[in-house]
């Protein structure tokens, strides 16, 4: 006699019946769309190529991050608006060069950047919709506002206050659309799909002399383009967001506020980098200790 009997199906109340099975399509889903949409990283040319890119890029950013500290250090007085205007410009080309390049690779292979093997998994654990979040910069803003070389006034103040509620509508328009995406995942069209996909793959072609495959195929190759094509767009969007969080900000500081900025923001970028190879030159000592204790 068993003291917990396993209850029957018709036991469950019928709501947990049919979640239960909502839950199981969606396991078999899963893990059809992973054999569906898994690719080869290694062999990627579109991750060869964009890795090298960003490779490159990064190598630049850290010698404009270098202009940057130095004019910081030197007195407004000391430096022609002019100059600082210039620095400012080279960034902001700098940056646009990397938004140009990335929605290029994009429209080859868009998955590629919504794991991105070029960044180091700290970067990754910051990412939102394949890059920085916008709102992270007005945090930064109140940090920089602290201090008596950034100074913003009361209208500048207001100003960024305005701008941040905007973004942060934005941000969320972003939001509701990647989340309408994923649960659009699991409708009743990709649920059919994966069904197929299960069925062709089990049955070995479904014994059709292999047209049942091809027909699968053609309806995946038409489910996916649906599928990228929207995430290609909502990678747009969110890009779009963030350098419409730069544009904003940069015209509302002076040329030495965007310098003192952008160096900052730089910074703060370049930094996840290095404190991940920190955590890994510790993780190797820490293992190391422990092999030799």
């Amino acid at each position: 006699m068993h003291l917990f009997p396993f209850p029957t199906v018709s036991s469950y109340p019928s709501s947990i019946c049919s979640l239960f099975s909502s839950t199981l399509k969606t396991h078999t889903l899963s893990l059809s769309l992973f054999f569906i949409l898994n690719t080869n990283m290694n062999n990627n040319p579109v991750v060869e190529k964009f890795s090298q890119f960003y490779h490159n890029w990064v190598l630049k950013l850290e010698e404009i991050l270098h202009l940057l500290l130095e004019i910081s250090k030197k007195r407004s007085n000391e430096n022609g608006e002019q100059e600082m205007l210039v620095l400012v410009s080279k960034v902001t080309s700098h940056i646009k060069e990397y938004y140009t390049m990335k929605w290029g690779a994009a429209h080859e292979d868009v998955l590629v950047f919504f794991s991105p093997v070029w960044l180091n998994p700290l970067e990754n654990a910051y990412l939102w919709v394949t890059g920085w979040k916008p709102s992270t910069v007005f945090k930064l803003m109140e940090s920089l506002n602290k201090t008596t070389t950034f100074n913003m006034t009361e209208e500048q103040e207001k100003k960024i206050e305005v701008l941040r509620m905007r973004i942060r509508m934005e941000e969320e328009k972003v939001e509701s659309e990647m989340e309408r995406k994923q649960v659009a995942l699991a409708d009743r069209k990709m649920v059919e799909l994966a069904r197929m996909c299960s069925r062709v793959r089990n049955d070995g072609g479904g014994g059709g002399g292999g047209g049942d495959v091809v027909v699968v195929a053609e309806k995946v190759d038409e489910a996916m383009k649906e599928v990228l094509a929207g995430l290609e767009k909502i990678m747009k969007s969110s890009d779009c967001v963030r350098l419409k969080t730069l544009k904003g900000v940069l015209d509302l500081l002076t040329p030495m506020q965007c310098v003192y900025f952008l160096a900052a923001n730089i910074a703060m970028q370049l930094r996840l980098k290095q404190w991940n190879k920190k955590t890994d030159i510790g993780g190797s000592i820490m293992n190391h200790n422990l092999i030799s204790d």
